[in-house]
């Protein structure tokens, strides 16, 4: 069963950094790429960073971009997000994902539970 857990949320002033972590299991981490996405308060889902599947290559959303960075360790089967110089509208609730491909082609779309970022003074 795939179990994605995310963790490293919470209240942080404007200008203060958060790391949240996304510990994955019951699919091979090393061999997928694994996405940050968030959805503000009232808002739809927006892709924050993804990271292929050795760390080699990553990507993010201009809104973040200089901002945040994206890691993994595929020895803890873990995925990071470090966020700095945080701002209000980075207040969201942040979901680990991956895209699981099954043998007989099949495509599915994992989610944690996600952890909540709010940033205010």
């Amino acid at each position: 069963e795939v179990q994605l857990v995310e963790s490293g949320g919470g209240l942080v002033q404007p200008g203060g950094s958060l790391r949240l972590s996304c510990a994955a299991s019951g699919f091979t981490f090393s061999s997928y790429a694994m996405s940050w996405v968030r959805q503000a308060p009232g808002k739809g889902l927006e892709w924050v960073s993804a990271i292929d599947s050795d760390g080699g290559s990553t990507s993010y959303a201009d809104s973040v971009k200089g901002r945040f960075t994206i890691s993994r360790d595929n020895a803890k089967n873990t995925v990071y997000l470090q966020m700095n110089s945080l701002k209000p509208e980075d207040t969201a609730v942040y979901y680990c994902n991956v895209a699981v491909i099954y043998s007989d082609g099949t495509v599915y779309h994992y989610w944690g539970q996600g952890t909540q970022v709010t940033v205010s003074s």
